[in-house]
């Protein structure tokens, strides 16, 4: 008589592959497999198939137990000399390896008549190998990697927490959602800071709100609003929060490190049905997809093979999840072991062993259970056989799939060991395995291949409580105690699992110490490897985030105590006997995740989702035939014939010119449409006759969504791959071909933009005020609103004249953190942001830049008057103003550039600590050297509140006497300095071999304009000649028409 199956959908062990031809599917939510192609078609058999009838011909016993005896000794004298008793020790040996090998062989012969279809399968898969996840490069990397060792010694002054942007894929009830906010919570102690983002809705939506800073729905259109540059790192929970990722595939989001951790497996039942329907650009957009994380986690280590076709080198396993153990505490609320065992044909007081294996190709490497067998056959013969009512031993095998023969095998095999009927069974694994699992009083696990992570069946047996004996894997060992979580016995020695057994049986039942180690197995399963997946988390983010410089460094993974996981945040869910799976009605089964909307979108076929009875979804493709191109063909030729006859009849036809009116509509209407053809954005026509303009920077498709429309603003693009086409942005690679090199664009950043707009700015920009926005400052909420749009435009208007920057986006650092808010001063927060080395870098280039003494102070002073300064590049200035910040910037640029020349230190970045930092390397300084220019160039610095617009001035000049270099920031002296520079270029006289200044902008000095004035003149002269020549020809011989037609 069959189990009934269990009605719970997730996380219950389950076959979902059954219909859908895939390589690796598994069995619901844990294990994967092999799947048998024909378990639909042979469902209703599988039933018929557990009870083995007893063979007819009883199998001898072991040979070697005849040698055995003791009357054998007695009876034979020659045994009792020393050369003797060699010689019984060379016999029994020989024939003990004989036995063997003969028990071995007639075992194997029977699975392997089951294995000739999947030779293919095993070739290079040799006899007794094991199948192991090897991480790829990336992965290594991580594994191998420091964490923050290196720098935890190191001077910093950190002010702000590390910040992790957490998207979950749905906020349901489940033991994926205990799983992180254990580790979560767990990371909070460590210093880390979370923002949480949540694509699908839940009832564990109040638990969320609980942790982190606040929670945020991303809806499909919000989804490419979030500055992912905020943060340090983001952490990605499910396939289900893919458009998250998808957001992060673009610039500038591109270098944020991001975690994706996969726990669903129904995307690797769909990947050799997309090889089957030759859908490779749903695989390569899954692969894409997949090779943007830095890191793809899985929770077991069968879940990469399942996904090996989508693997670069950056899948990661951390092993733990307390899903075997949620499911198996579920299932035992709804069903008793005295129930299921009445409905499974066992009586109460019958023994039940279940032999368990390896999860990994069940369906193809059958010798795996003839090795089993091979252990265990001693243990068959000795309490299978017995046919006494009070000692009614079953052995149970749980492996392959209900259909695919093994019962026929195993009733060969128990027909040659001469077992009594019934007293073998075999359960596929694509059944209730819990239901197999509760009616067990025994579990052995009887694999002979090293596993690289805890088996979950045997995590499930011990929450039933039921006593489990093991081989001793190193991997078990390092978690259960022997004798009292388990039972190890050593592989491939029948007589220490004899012995093993022997210990749980006392009378034919359960001993007291096989109920103490069901007891004690329970409590450990409750929290097995809860440690170590949440110290994996700890150390994978230690290796694989980019720490700035302004930023605290998380504690030690030491630091981590709790080795359980949170039950206590969902005990309330956890105790009501209902099935919480089907409380989000959101993520039942019939609904269609982002695989099947993905498939929509890109397969190009219409089909719908077929979820048959065993939870598995079968697409049922409309497909079009030969007999329907043919049709669709001969449609399409029938039109265009009409189509062709009906303009050739309208031609012959005589027509009405109509009135003057209606043409010279339809020719005004042809106009406007080949006017608006070539017309420039509305934007630029908004912008003629105004007095400002401000250039919103950015760099990638990914910052379109921060950039503004309107008159007052246009966007300057960094990259000409990465430009809007709808919009008359201006490109900055065009104006300066310097940034077409990736190093110094990155290096440069948004100054690249500025570079690019003063390079002949008169060609861009003929307005009095010129202004910059960073698209980062809308991103991090500082861009100015409508209403401090319309204070800055009539600020301007009033007051024309006056040498002022208007600043909106300010240098916004916590320090209270260090100890005191007023602890930051300007160079302070320079140091923070730039790796402590900004004092220097800027002191040392300033020098050089002036050509100073080593003995001379070589750093500006700045106030410590509690003002705001300018950050993000977001401000406004006369246009002239700016041109002499622009003269400066590319000097003090060119003098950084040759420090880190200079100081053979060109490769390494002295103003970063992160890898980003490095890569975008005079970012962070070149922001705030605005404010230094105009400390000391006695400007005037007003601040606008970007919300309100209200304006308040920073720094007040009168305040600055006696602080201000003015000397070294003389116009006057800029251009002496700027004229020499373009002189020496001029002249090829090159200080070093990558001379950055010339390329940064214009090259002009009064040699240059002396020339180009020369060169006019000649010009000019050569014009005139040319005419007086022709004028006394003309003279001389007459004006000449040349002939018609030559």
């Amino acid at each position: 008589m069959g189990l009934s199956r269990n009605s719970i959908s997730q996380p219950e062990i389950d076959d979902t592959g059954g219909a859908s031809d895939v390589g690796f599917p598994s069995i619901r939510g844990r294990f994967p497999f092999k799947r048998n192609p024909s378990y639909n078609r042979d469902r209703q058999k599988s039933a018929s198939d557990r009870h083995l009838p007893r063979s007819a011909n009883s199998s001898r016993s072991h040979l070697h137990n005849r040698f055995t005896r003791k009357g054998l000794l007695s009876s034979c004298p020659f045994f009792i000399t020393k050369s003797g008793l060699y010689a019984l020790i060379f016999v029994v040996l020989f024939l003990f390896v004989l036995a063997s090998m003969v028990l071995q062989s007639s075992i194997t012969s029977v699975f392997r008549q089951r294995n000739e279809h999947s030779l293919n399968l095993r070739e290079g898969i040799k006899f007794g190998t094991t199948l192991k996840f090897v991480p790829g490069k990336l992965s290594k990397k991580f594994l191998s990697g420091d964490g923050l060792d290196r720098l935890r010694p190191l001077p910093r002054i950190g002010v702000r927490a590390p910040r992790i942007a957490l998207v979950l894929g749905h906020m349901t009830v489940d033991p994926q959602s205990l799983m992180l906010v254990t580790v979560t919570q767990n990371l909070q102690k460590l210093g880390y800071v979370f923002k949480i983002f949540a694509v699908g809705r839940g009832n564990a939506r109040p638990k969320w709100e609980k942790i982190g800073d606040g929670l945020s729905l991303l809806s499909t259109e919000h989804q490419g609003q979030i500055d992912w540059s905020n943060f340090d790192g983001v952490i990605v929970d499910s396939l289900e929060a893919k458009e998250a990722i998808s957001s992060l595939m673009q610039e500038p989001f591109c270098s944020v490190p991001l975690i994706w951790i996969i726990q669903e497996d129904s995307l690797s039942r769909r990947l050799s049905f997309y090889e089957q329907m030759g859908w490779q650009h749903l695989i390569s957009h899954w692969r894409s997809a997949f090779s943007r994380a830095s890191a793809i986690v899985f929770p077991d280590f069968t879940y990469p093979m399942l996904y090996s076709e989508l693997d670069t080198g950056n899948f990661f396993v951390i092993p733990g999840s307390p899903v075997d153990v949620w499911a198996a505490e579920s299932y035992s609320k709804t069903h008793t072991r005295d129930q299921l065992r009445e409905h499974s044909g066992f009586g109460k007081d019958d023994m039940v062993v279940l032999v368990v294996g390896s999860s990994i190709f069940y369906d193809d490497l059958s010798w795996e259970y003839a090795v089993a067998m091979h252990s265990i056959g001693p243990l068959l013969t000795k309490y299978a056989r017995r046919n006494d009512a009070a000692e009614s031993f079953k052995f149970v095998f749980l492996c392959g799939n209900s259909t695919d023969g093994y019962d026929d095998a195993l009733e060969e095999v128990a027909s040659r060991l001469g077992l009594p009927h019934g007293s073998i069974r075999h359960y596929g694994l694509n059944g209730d395995v819990n239901s197999v699992l509760l009616i067990a009083d025994i579990v052995l696990y009887g694999s002979a291949q090293d596993v690289q992570g805890f088996p979950p069946l045997l995590i499930r047996a011990m929450t039933f409580e039921i006593p489990v004996i093991a081989p001793d894997f190193p991997i078990l060992r390092k978690y259960i105690v022997d004798g009292v979580h388990g039972v190890f016995y050593s592989k491939h020695d029948p007589e220490a699992l004899m012995n093993a057994f022997s210990l749980l049986l006392s009378s034919g039942r359960l001993s007291k110490f096989a109920q103490s180690v069901g007891s004690s197995g329970r409590q450990f399963a409750k929290n097995v490897l809860a440690l170590d997946c949440i110290t994996g988390y700890a150390r994978l983010l230690e290796n694989v985030l980019s720490f700035p410089s302004d930023s605290l460094l998380p504690g030690p993974v030491s630091q981590i105590q709790q080795g359980a996981w949170e039950w206590s945040f969902f005990q309330k869910e956890i105790e009501l006997d209902i099935d919480l799976l089907k409380m989000d009605d959101g993520f039942s089964n019939g609904k269609v995740t982002v695989v099947h909307a993905v498939e929509k979108e890109l397969a190009g076929l219409n089909y719908t989702i077929n979820i048959i009875d065993n939870g598995t979804d079968v697409p049922i493709l409309d497909e079009l035939t030969k007999l329907d191109w043919d049709v669709l063909r001969e449609i399409e030729i029938s039109e265009e014939s009409e189509v062709v006859e009906m303009e050739q009849v309208e031609e012959r036809l005589e027509k009405d010119v109509g009135v003057w009116d209606e043409i010279y509509r339809n020719a005004r209407k042809s106009e406007k449409l080949r006017f608006e053809a070539n017309e420039r954005d509305e934007g630029e026509l908004e912008r003629t006759g105004q007095s400002v303009c401000i250039y919103e920077i950015y760099s990638g498709a990914g910052a379109w969504p921060f950039l503004h429309h309107g008159s007052l603003y246009r966007g300057l693009s960094l990259s000409r791959r990465s430009q809007r086409q709808s919009s008359d942005d201006v490109d900055a690679v065009g104006r300066l071909p310097l940034l077409n090199e990736t190093n110094y664009r990155d290096i440069l950043c948004e100054m690249g933009g500025l570079f690019a707009i003063a390079n002949r700015v008169d060609s861009i920009h003929r307005r009095p005020w010129i202004g910059f926005q960073s698209w980062r400052a809308a991103g991090r909420k500082a861009a100015l609103s409508v209403e401090a749009e319309k204070v800055l435009e009539e600020t301007m208007h009033d007051s024309a004249k006056g040498d002022v920057i208007y600043f909106w986006g300010r240098v916004d650092l916590d320090g209270s953190v260090i100890g005191s808010n007023n602890a930051l001063t300007f160079w302070s927060m320079c140091d923070i942001l730039n790796g402590g080395n900004c004092r220097n870098v800027f002191q040392e280039s300033f020098r050089q830049m002036y050509a100073l003494p080593s003995h001379a102070e070589a750093l500006p002073p700045m106030p410590e008057d509690g003002g705001y300064w300018s950050a993000l590049h977001s401000w406004v200035m006369p246009t002239p103003s700016f041109l002499e910040f622009i003269m400066f910037s590319r000097m003090f640029v060119d003098s950084i550039d040759a420090f880190h020349t200079d100081s053979g230190k060109f490769s390494i970045c002295m103003l970063g600590s992160s890898e980003i930092e490095e890569k975008h390397c005079y970012c962070r300084v070149l922001e705030l050297l605005i404010n230094v220019w105009a400390y000391h160039s006695a400007r005037k610095m007003v601040y606008i509140n970007p919300n309100t617009g209200s304006m308040e001035e920073q720094h007040v000049i009168e305040h600055r006497k006696g602080y201000m270099w003015a000397k070294y920031f003389n116009s006057s002296l800029l251009k002496s300095m700027d004229e020499d520079l373009a002189e020496a270029a001029d002249d090829g006289d090159n200080p070093r071999e990558n001379w950055l200044w010339p390329m940064t902008g214009e090259v002009h000095w009064q040699g240059i304009y002396e020339r180009e004035r020369e060169e006019r003149y000649r010009t000019k002269m050569d014009k005139k000649r040319k005419t007086k020549e022709k004028l006394y020809e003309r003279m001389k011989y007459g004006y000449k028409q040349k002939s018609l037609g030559l």
